[in-house]
């Protein structure tokens, strides 16, 4: 399509749209063909860009992690005109990369005015736009579809009726019209025909009766369908994808053999391999980038340690191998991005609380958005024995545990371990402002120096250096190196309790048998003088 033309400038009628450059040979291409055609563009165009500048524009802004996998086999789908289905786990962008696919259709498609099918000027599908072209010739009128109005896409439910999709016998119409049950313009549409010429998505296909499917299958393949008994012959022009869950789609076996056979690719989607590139998603999703009245005079500015965003990804990453976790349903890569949400409107709310005009996440703010975990997670029955709090505190806690080994694996706490040991302890909680518990923080020998890795000097702001102190303290905690009470108590390690809890009882029992000893002397004393 021409650069400069804009909507405003597009033929209106069908005889300016044959002077145009919209062409019938150009229109008349399939929905497939117009794919494939601007996909070669498109990657003619990024390999261009590559060669001068060195940098890889992705084919679907906002796909991550797919670069080297999944997006090869789309290209390889599109190209070969397939229709196809992803197949993946919950919470793994199967619903965006088939709504990405509008990204390689034309910008603007001409088709007539007021047809329920959207059929194409030159080659009119339904009796309807047939009728009207007769009529009115070069001055049938002409409208236009964006690539957005061009995507239709169904939740697949039990409920799914062939009227819902397909269409049905339509009385009124009929009654009203004065044409027979079997005509053609007495035909409600369905959901599939008026995707015509553009793409048709169906999300969990699995759930469709198996009757619907059967209507699907032969729709793609031989592009007639019978409607209340009535046959009528639809040859749409429809680029059909799926989504399915693989459990659903092998386990309960639910989608017909016909169907699969009918469905030229097969492509499987995954969870991010790197916390890379789990971290790129969760920045690009969740919502952080959070603003405040213009009058607010606390809250300026918010600041999200790596750190915190390792740990929040690591969660996700353990559950995923954690046999307390049902790994057939997955876990989704919406449990960092609602976890991170939670953290960041925890650390807000003590910011609120304090007066504080710079909002910084603690490891705290993780184990206080628990909300955001419990409901993302299915548990076998051993988690299920535990408790949910119980499964998840524990990810969290080895979550923390992994990723201080990443900051701290070589640090020596001996000298803070001794701080605790000799009777220390420090309470951080939200009830606390950030200038008490740095004060307190900063009685505890040997914690600061330890910081080095995040770069925390006297000239750190106090919120960056809690929260650094906090993760340190954390970490000592998931390796048992030193102690914390639910209210958030840092003492002692229970190596330690235990030794002295030992020495104690010792101590006891010799005191006890000492009294005995002294005792049973006196006892013999008495009875010498008798």
């Amino acid at each position: 399509m021409s650069q400069t033309a804009t909507e405003t400038t597009l033929p209106k009628t069908l005889g300016q749209l044959r002077s145009s450059e919209f062409t019938a040979a150009r229109v008349n291409r399939s929905v497939k063909d117009e794919l494939r055609d601007n996909l070669i563009a498109r990657l003619h165009k990024i390999a261009a860009n590559t060669r001068a500048n060195g940098e890889t524009e992705p084919l679907f802004p906002g796909i991550v992690g797919y670069d080297d996998t999944v997006i090869p086999q789309i290209i390889n789908a599109v190209l070969s005109r397939h229709n196809f289905i992803l197949l993946g786990l919950r919470g793994q962008a199967k619903s965006r990369i088939l709504r990405a696919l509008t990204t390689l259709l034309d910008p603007f498609c001409p088709y007539v005015a007021g047809s329920e099918l959207r059929d194409n000027p030159y080659e009119p599908l339904s009796r309807f736009s047939k009728d009207l072209i007769a009529s009115l010739g070069d001055d049938t009128p002409i409208a236009w579809m964006t690539p957005e109005e061009r995507y239709v896409e169904k939740l697949a439910t039990p409920d799914v009726t062939v009227a819902d999709l397909i269409g049905d016998v339509d009385p009124i119409k009929a009654a009203r019209s004065g044409h027979e049950l079997g005509s053609e313009l007495t035909m409600h549409y369905g959901l599939l025909p008026r995707a015509n010429r553009g793409i048709f998505a169906i999300n969990e296909v699995p759930d469709l009766a198996g009757k619907i499917q059967v209507a699907l299958f032969n729709i793609m393949q031989e592009g007639d369908v019978q409607i209340k008994g009535y046959p009528v012959r639809l040859e749409l022009d429809v680029a059909i994808v799926f989504s399915a869950n693989p459990e659903d789609y092998t386990a309960r076996g639910k989608i017909v053999t016909p169907l699969k056979d009918r469905i030229g690719s097969e492509i499987r989607t995954h969870y991010p391999e790197s916390l890379d590139e789990a971290i790129s998603i969760t920045e690009q999703e969740a919502w952080t980038a959070r603003s405040y009245e213009a009058a607010n005079t606390d809250i300026q500015h918010i600041e999200i340690p790596h750190y915190i965003r390792q740990i929040v990804e690591q969660i996700a990453f353990i559950a995923r191998e954690d046999k307390k976790v049902d790994k057939r349903s997955g876990v989704s890569q919406r449990l960092p991005i609602s976890t991170m949400e939670l953290v960041l409107s925890n650390a807000e709310r003590r910011a609120l609380l304090h007066g504080e005009s710079l909002v910084v996440p603690r490891v705290a703010d993780i184990f206080a958005a628990l909300p955001g975990i419990t409901g993302k997670i299915e548990l076998e029955y051993e988690g299920e024995m535990k408790g949910s709090d119980t499964v998840i505190r524990e990810l969290i806690r080895t979550s923390v545990a992994n990723i201080y080994d990443s900051y701290f694996a070589d640090a020596n706490t001996q000298q803070i371990e001794q701080w605790f040991n000799l009777g220390g302890s420090v309470e951080l909680n939200d009830k606390q402002s950030t200038k008490d518990i740095l004060a307190a923080l900063q009685q505890i020998q040997g914690l600061f120096e330890k910081l080095t890795p995040f770069k925390i000097n006297a000239r750190s702001k106090p919120e960056v250096a809690v929260s650094a102190a906090e993760f340190l303290l954390e970490g000592m905690t998931a390796h048992k190196k030193i102690s914390r009470s639910e209210a958030r108590t840092f003492t002692a390690g229970e190596k330690r309790k235990r030794n002295e809890d030992a020495a104690n009882y010792a101590e006891k029992m010799r005191q006890r048998e000492q009294e005995r000893q002294a005792e049973s002397a006196h006892n013999r004393t008495r009875r010498g003088f008798n």
